[in-house]
C-alpha cells in the first residue's frame, strides 16, 4: 500500500510539473505576440520584423548552449554543406582584395571543374556569366558561382601569367571536400591517415584505402585527429568498427526523452583488430573525435597521444519547422565503453553573470579500460601519451590572420611558372617574403611588445614622475624592434607555413600535407613514443 502511494505521489508531481511546465511556456508565448501586436500598432517606425524575430530566437537559444541553433531556410544550403561537405560549383576558393575589383582565385581543388576549365590561383575573373563583379561583396561572388551540378557558368579571367584575357566556360559539378586530408605511408611500416572532419561516407572512403597502404607494408597506423572538430556520429562508430570484433560497444546517447537513449555497436566485419593504433589528438578535436579517441582508449585499442582533448560530449539532433527552417538541437549526452561522458562545460549550472564553467575535477570520476587502467570522465580525453604541442610567436598568428602569407604565395606563383618536385622543394627568398611582408598591414608587436605598452599606458595614466618616465623610454627602446626585423627573427617559424602556401598553389593540398609533414616534430616524438597496445 505504502509502495502504491509512493507511486502515486510521483506521478502527481511529475503531472503537476508538466502542467506547470506548459502554463509557463504557454505564458511567455502570450506575452511575446502581445508585444509584437503591440509594437505593430504604435511604434514610431516600421517594424523589422524578420531580424527581430531571428534576434530574439537567436538570443533565446543563446541561454542553452553554442550547438542548439536555429537555421533559417535561406540558410539551408550552407547547413547541408556542414553535414555533408559536398555543394555544387567550381571547386575554387576565392577572395576579394578591393570591392570594386576583381575576384581573386586563391585555391582551385584538384580535379574539379576549376581546375579541368583552366582557372588558376592568382588568376582575376572579371565577369561572372557576362556580369561586372565590380561592387559585388565575395558572398555574392561565390553565390554565382556555385550552382546545380551540369549546369554552365561563364567567366572573363585576366590570366595570372602575362595579363592576357581570357574567356572560360566551366561546367559545375558536385564538389565534395574530402574528410581524408592525407593517406601514405610515413616510412616502410608506418601509414598516416589525416582526418578534418566526420561528415556522411567517410567511413567507406577510409575502409577503401586501408588495403592499398597496407599492399605498401603497413605494420602500424597513426591517425590524426589533432583539429577535427567532429561531424555525424555515425561515421565515428563505423571507424572504429574498423579496429575492433564485430558487435563492440562503441558510445551510448541519453536524453530526457527515452527516444533519444540509443547503444550504437559496430555492424561491419573489421578491417583489422590486431593492427597497432596510434589516435593523435589535441586541444581541437571535438565530438566525433573524441567517440573515435576515447573508445579506442576504453578499449585498450590504440595508443592515444596528444594534449587533452576539447570536451564536447552532446549529441544533436536536427527537427524540421515550418517554413522550410530547421533547429538543430542537443538532444543526448554521449557515453563510450567505460561509461564515462567527456562534456566538460556545464550549461544546466550558469553563473549569474550567464557565463558557462568547466566541470571540477572534484566532481569528476574513475573510470576503467578492458585492462583496468584508470581513465576519467568530466573534461575530454586525457592522452595515454602526452606530447608536447609547438608554440609559435605572436606574429606567425598576425600573419596567418591577415593572410598575408597566402597573399605572398598568389604573388610568387606570378613570377615561377613552376617548382621542383614536393619533397625538393625548400623555399629560399625569404628576403622577398620580408620586402613583401613588410608592406602589408598586420600587428608584428612581439608579446613582450604588447605587456609593454599596456603597461605604458597605464603607468600614463597614473601620471609618473620624470624617473619612471625617463625608465620607460628606455625600456621602449629595448621592446621596440622594425617590421623587418620582426619578420627576420621568425624565420625558422615562417618557413613551413610559406612552403605550404606555395606548393598547395602548385600541387593542390595533398601536396600542402607533405610539407607540414615534413616539419611535424610532434608526430616525430609520437612514433618515438612507448605505446599501450
Amino acid at each position: 500500500m505504502l509502495l502504491a502511494v509512493l507511486l502515486l505521489g510521483t506521478g502527481v508531481a511529475a503531472n503537476t510539473f508538466a502542467q506547470s511546465r506548459d502554463f509557463t511556456m504557454g505564458k511567455w508565448i502570450e506575452i511575446q505576440s502581445a508585444i509584437l501586436k503591440e509594437l505593430g500598432r504604435s511604434y514610431v517606425d516600421s517594424l523589422p520584423v524578420d531580424r527581430m524575430e531571428k534576434v530574439g530566437v537567436d538570443a533565446m537559444l543563446s541561454n542553452l548552449d553554442p550547438y542548439t541553433v536555429y537555421v533559417p531556410e535561406e540558410e539551408g544550403d550552407n547547413f547541408q554543406m556542414m553535414i555533408s561537405n559536398t555543394y555544387g560549383g567550381v571547386g575554387a576558393i576565392i577572395y576579394k582584395p578591393e570591392l570594386d575589383g576583381g575576384v581573386l582565385i586563391n585555391e582551385v581543388y584538384e580535379n574539379s571543374p576549376a581546375h579541368k576549365g583552366g582557372l588558376e590561383p592568382g588568376d582575376v575573373i572579371l565577369t561572372i556569366d557576362g556580369e561586372s563583379v565590380a561592387g559585388l561583396k565575395v558572398s555574392e561572388c561565390s553565390s554565382r558561382m556555385k550552382g546545380t551540378a551540369g549546369t554552365e557558368v561563364h567567366f572573363l579571367v585576366e590570366k595570372v601569367r602575362g595579363g592576357g584575357r581570357k574567356e572560360l566556360t566551366v561546367t559545375r559539378e558536385k564538389i565534395h571536400l574530402p574528410d581524408i586530408q592525407y593517406a601514405g605511408m610515413l616510412d616502410a611500416k608506418t601509414a598516416y591517415i589525416a582526418l578534418s572532419g566526420f561528415t556522411s561516407g567517410l567511413a567507406d572512403q577510409l575502409r577503401s584505402k586501408l588495403p592499398a597502404l597496407r599492399r605498401q607494408g603497413m605494420k602500424e597506423l597513426v591517425l590524426d585527429l589533432r583539429g577535427n572538430g567532429g561531424g555525424l556520429l555515425q561515421e565515428a562508430v563505423e571507424i572504429v568498427g574498423l579496429f575492433v570484433p564485430r558487435g563492440s560497444l562503441v558510445v551510448t546517447s541519453k536524453g530526457r526523452s527515452k527516444d533519444e537513449d540509443r547503444v550504437y555497436k559496430t555492424q561491419e566485419s573489421p578491417f583489422d583488430v590486431n593492427l597497432p593504433l596510434i589516435v593523435l589528438v589535441d586541444s581541437q578535436s571535438a565530438s566525433a573525435s573524441e567517440i573515435v579517441a576515447g573508445a579506442l582508449q576504453d578499449m585498450d585499442r590504440a595508443t592515444v597521444m596528444g594534449q587533452r582533448t576539447f570536451g564536447k560530449g552532446l549529441v544533436q539532433s536536427i527537427h524540421p519547422l515550418p517554413y522550410g527552417g530547421q533547429l538543430k538541437i542537443t538532444t543526448a549526452k554521449y557515453y563510450i565503453p567505460s561509461g564515462r561522458c567527456v562534456q566538460i562545460k556545464d550549461y544546466a549550472h550558469r553563473r549569474e553573470d550567464g557565463s558557462v564553467g568547466n566541470i571540477p575535477d572534484s566532481l569528476t570520476s574513475v573510470f576503467r579500460t578492458v585492462s583496468g587502467r584508470e581513465v576519467r570522465d568530466g573534461g575530454g580525453i586525457t592522452p595515454d601519451v602526452l606530447l608536447k604541442r609547438r608554440e609559435y610567436s605572436r606574429i606567425v598568428y598576425a600573419l596567418a590572420g591577415w593572410q598575408v602569407i597566402e597573399h605572398y604565395a598568389l604573388e610568387y606563383v606570378k613570377t615561377h611558372a613552376s617548382i621542383p618536385a614536393t619533397d625538393k622543394f625548400h623555399f629560399e627568398d625569404y628576403e622577398d617574403f620580408v620586402s613583401f611582408a613588410a608592406k602589408q598591414e598586420f600587428d608584428y608587436r612581439s608579446s613582450a611588445k604588447t605587456y609593454f605598452d599596456r603597461m605604458r599606458d597605464s603607468l600614463k595614466k597614473e601620471g609618473p614622475d620624470p624617473e619612471t618616465l625617463a625608465l620607460l623610454e628606455a625600456l621602449e627602446k629595448k621592446v621596440n624592434v622594425s617590421k623587418e626585423d620582426a619578420l627576420r627573427r621568425a624565420r625558422e617559424e615562417l618557413i613551413p607555413f610559406i612552403e605550404e602556401a606555395i606548393v598547395v598553389r602548385y600541387r593542390f593540398q595533398k601536396a600542402g600535407m607533405e610539407i607540414r609533414l615534413r616539419y611535424d616534430d610532434e608526430l616525430r616524438e609520437a612514433l618515438k613514443s612507448p605505446r599501450i597496445n
